[in-house]
C-alpha cells in the first residue's frame, strides 16, 4: 500500500512560527495518504518553506529553491518569501506555484492540481496532535498570526498581516492533544504573545467546562494546569507582562521570560518606532526578580541601526551591565527591501556595524559568564536531549532549544531523551553548564 502513494519531499526554513506553518502543512498531506519522504530522488514534488526576513534568510531561501530545482524539478514555494511572489516567480519561472506564509490551504490546492491524492482512509491515521518537526518531547504552541506594531526594521506584517489570534479553547486543546502524546515542554510562539486577544477584545471561551478568556495571562495560567513546561516567546514588554511573573513564581509556566528589547537609547527605540524607557525597563527587571527571583531573561538587540551614534551604542553597552540579562543575542542592522528603516538617514557604515557586534558580543560573554558562574553548586532538573561522547545533553528551564545553552551531563548510565533528570552543576562557561547526575 505504502508503495502506491504520492511521495512529497518537505524543506522547512525559518523561524519556529514557520516551523508551526510546515507542521499544519505536513499534517494535511499525511491525512490525505501523502508521505513524506528525505530525499528529493525519493519525491514526486517538493515543497519549500521560505524565510524572507533579512538578505541572509532571503540567500538562503532562493539557494534552496534552486537547489530543489535542480535535484527535482517539481516544486512549490510556500512561506514569508513566497509574500514576494514577483521576485521569487521572475527568479524560478518553472516553479509549480508560490504561496505567502500561513498559507496550507493554497499549498494544497497546488498539491492537489499537481500530484493528486491517493486517500486510503481505512490505512492513513494521523494523531490528534498532527504531525510534528521537532523531537517527541518538546512542541512549538502558535497562538496567533500577525502583528499590529510597524517596527521601522521589520517587515513581518507585509509578510503575515495584523494580528489574527486563535481562540482560547482552541489553543487549549491543542496543547491537550500534544501533552497526551507525550510533549514535556510548551513554547508558545506568535509574533507578539503578550498582545493575544486583543484583535477578538478577549473574547470568553469554554474549555473542559471552565470559562476562560482569550487573553496572555489567563492563557499561561490555563496551561499551567497541565503540569509539563511551558516556555513564553516574543513577548512584547507591555505594563500587564507584570501579571504573569507571579504564576512564574508559583511554579505554573516557566521563570523564563524571551522578551526583544532591540536598543536601550530612547532616540534609535523612537527610530525603530518601539517603545522603552531604559529606567522604567531595569525598574521592572528588578520588580520582577524580586517576585520570582528564578527569573531568566533572553532578549535580542539590533546593533548598527541608522543613526546609532556612539553615544547611543555605550548607553546599550550599560544597559547590558545594569541589566544582568541571562542569555542575549545580536543582529547587526541589515537593510531589509520594504523596511521603512531602509530611508532613514545617517546609515551606518558596515565596518562600524561589525566593530560594535563585536564589542557587544564581547561585552555580554562576560555578563553571561558571571550569570552561569552563580549556578555551580546548585541543584537542578533538566530535560535531555541527546548523547554525546561522555554522557548526555539536556536543557534547564533557563535554556529554550535551538537558541540558548545546553547542559553536559558526565554520566555513563542508560538514560532517555525526553527523559527528566536531577543534577548537580560543577562547572560553567560562556555559554553551557556542565553537570552530574
Amino acid at each position: 500500500m505504502t508503495q502506491n502513494k504520492n511521495k512529497v519531499g518537505f524543506i522547512s526554513l525559518g523561524c519556529p512560527k514557520a516551523t508551526v506553518d510546515s507542521e499544519q502543512i505536513i499534517t494535511r498531506l499525511r491525512a490525505e495518504g501523502y508521505d513524506i519522504v528525505p530525499e528529493y530522488d525519493q519525491a514526486d514534488m517538493v515543497i519549500v518553506n521560505t524565510c524572507g526576513f533579512i538578505d541572509s534568510a532571503v540567500e538562503e531561501s532562493m539557494q534552496t529553491i534552486d537547489e530543489a530545482l535542480h535535484e527535482n524539478g517539481k516544486v512549490i514555494v510556500t512561506g514569508c518569501l513566497g509574500a514576494k511572489s514577483e521576485l521569487v516567480s521572475e527568479s524560478f519561472p518553472n516553479l509549480l506555484a508560490v504561496t505567502g506564509p500561513h498559507a496550507t490551504a493554497e499549498v494544497m490546492q497546488a498539491v492537489h492540481k499537481h500530484l493528486p491524492a491517493r486517500h486510503d482512509p481505512f490505512m492513513d491515521l494521523v494523531p490528534a496532535q498532527g504531525i510534528k518537526l521537532t523531537p517527541q518531547h518538546y512542541a512549538y504552541l502558535k497562538i496567533s498570526e500577525g502583528c499590529n506594531h510597524r517596527c521601522t526594521f521589520c517587515i513581518i506584517p507585509s509578510f503575515r498581516g495584523d494580528l489574527v489570534s486563535r481562540q482560547i479553547d482552541d489553543v487549549m486543546q491543542e496543547a491537550q492533544n500534544l501533552v497526551n502524546s507525550g510533549v514535556k515542554e510548551l513554547l508558545v510562539i506568535s509574533q507578539d504573545t503578550s498582545a493575544y486577544g486583543v484583535d477578538v477584545k478577549y473574547s470568553t471561551r469554554f474549555w473542559n467546562g471552565q470559562p476562560l478568556q482569550t487573553r496572555f495571562v489567563d492563557l499561561a495560567r490555563a496551561l499551567g494546569q497541565f503540569g509539563v513546561w511551558v516556555r513564553m516567546h516574543y513577548v512584547y514588554p507591555y505594563p500587564h507582562v507584570d501579571n504573569v511573573i507571579p504564576l512564574m513564581a508559583d511554579g505554573l509556566i516557566l521563570p523564563y521570560l524571551d522578551i526583544p528589547f532591540q536598543h536601550a537609547s530612547p532616540k534609535i527605540l523612537k527610530a525603530m518606532k518601539r517603545p522603552g524607557s531604559q529606567q522604567k525597563v531595569l525598574e521592572r527587571i528588578q520588580s520582577w526578580r524580586k517576585i520570582c527571583p528564578e527569573l531568566v531573561i533572553r532578549s535580542t538587540f539590533i546593533v548598527g541601526f541608522p543613526g546609532e551614534t556612539e553615544e547611543d551604542f555605550q548607553m546599550l553597552l550599560d544597559f547590558l551591565t545594569e541589566a544582568q540579562l541571562d542569555r542575549v543575542g545580536c543582529f547587526m542592522y541589515s537593510p531589509v527591501e520594504g523596511a521603512a528603516a531602509n530611508e532613514l538617514p545617517d546609515q551606518i557604515d558596515e565596518q562600524i556595524k561589525q566593530a560594535r557586534f563585536d564589542r557587544f558580543m564581547l561585552h555580554q560573554q562576560g555578563i553571561s559568564t558571571s550569570r552561569l558562574s552563580l549556578r555551580v553548586g546548585q541543584t537542578m532538573q533538566v530535560l535531555l536531549e541527546e548523547p554525546y561522547d561522555d554522557g548526555w545533553t539536556g536543557r534547564s528551564y533557563a535554556d529554550a532549544p535551538d537558541i540558548d545553552g545546553v547542559v553536559f551531563i558526565r554520566t555513563d548510565k542508560p538514560l532517555q531523551t525526553g527523559q527528566f533528570v536531577q543534577v548537580t552543576i560543577t562547572g560553567s562557561d560562556e555559554y553551557d553548564l556542565f553537570a552530574e547526575l
